[in-house]
């Protein structure tokens, strides 16, 4: 157990260490994590603030934030159902994105922000809420290690649920394949702006789901049902191919009319992309 726990704290680590380590070393310093702990300079800033050795770097002023204007409370909303446990080469799409948000809550730890952990099938089974120390780490990466799969997907209703009980405004991330009704799952998120909560969506996906690169007469089985079908693949390529991508676009399309951050991600994809993308919106959240 303890062993296991520190391979998942040492991934966490060396992930975004490399990531902010290349951001570096890269002539486009805009999003290093420097910047989630500064704001641009502005009228009526005292010049005593500003952050000489930030200048140097990036020909721009910043100055640094005081503790509590960088404080920003983030619950991680951890799909957990059997869906997530596909995949068409080692890694599953839970395991992607189980270490995703131990990247996250690594990241967000480092900068003294506060992180919770909800992970749920078709009802909530753990909430860690939101605390700021250190030492939460480790209590976020054991129950990331532990999970259990369930058999269902029932994404709204727990949306509906957090959305009731997160009263501090902050950030929320729903880490999820999304296979549900769109229709629910976007009222669900629509709940959490409703209450002035900021939201990213990361949507996890196989690659083989999108491209459905499948050669002969195969044998699918829903996961969750358990309900079976034989054909061959080319005769349902096409039609497939249109639903994937009517399915993205629903999401592409009415999250950013919620003005909800929506970020497809592949489960063999490199996590520098989602990483970027949330310090993007924690800079914008100064």
């Amino acid at each position: 157990m303890v062993a296991r726990l520190n391979n998942m704290s040492l991934r966490a680590r060396l992930v975004v260490e490399g990531y902010i380590l290349g951001l570096h070393k890269s002539p486009y310093h805009g999003f290093s994590v420097e910047f989630a702990e500064h704001r641009a300079y502005g009228p009526g800033d005292e010049i005593r603030h500003i952050d000489w050795k930030l200048y140097g770097k990036t020909d721009r002023f910043y100055v640094k934030q005081f503790e509590e204007e960088t404080n920003l409370r983030t619950h991680l909303i951890l799909d957990t159902s059997n869906s997530m446990t596909y995949a068409s080469g080692k890694i599953t799409k839970l395991d992607y994105a189980g270490f995703l948000s131990a990247a996250l809550s690594y990241l967000m730890l480092t900068q003294q922000d506060a992180v919770g952990l909800v992970t749920f099938d078709f009802k909530i089974k753990r909430y860690l809420p939101p605390r700021s120390k250190p030492g939460y780490l480790n209590t976020i990466l054991s129950q990331l290690e532990n999970h259990t799969t369930g058999r269902d997907t029932d994404v709204s209703p727990v949306l509906h649920e957090m959305a009731e009980r997160i009263k501090k405004r902050g950030l929320v991330i729903l880490i999820s394949d999304l296979l549900d009704e769109p229709d629910k799952i976007m009222e669900g998120l629509k709940h959490f702006r409703h209450n002035n909560q900021e939201v990213i969506v990361f949507h996890i996906l196989d690659r083989q789901e999108l491209e459905f690169d499948f050669a002969s007469r195969t044998r699918f089985r829903d996961l969750e049902t358990a309900e079976t079908i034989i054909t061959e693949p080319w005769q349902i390529r096409h039609n497939y191919g249109q639903l994937i991508n009517q399915f993205q676009d629903y999401y592409r399309r009415r999250c950013r009319q919620r003005k909800i951050d929506y970020i497809p991600l592949f489960s063999d994809q490199s996590l520098d992309l989602a990483l970027n993308e949330y310090l993007m919106k924690r800079q914008k959240l100064g």
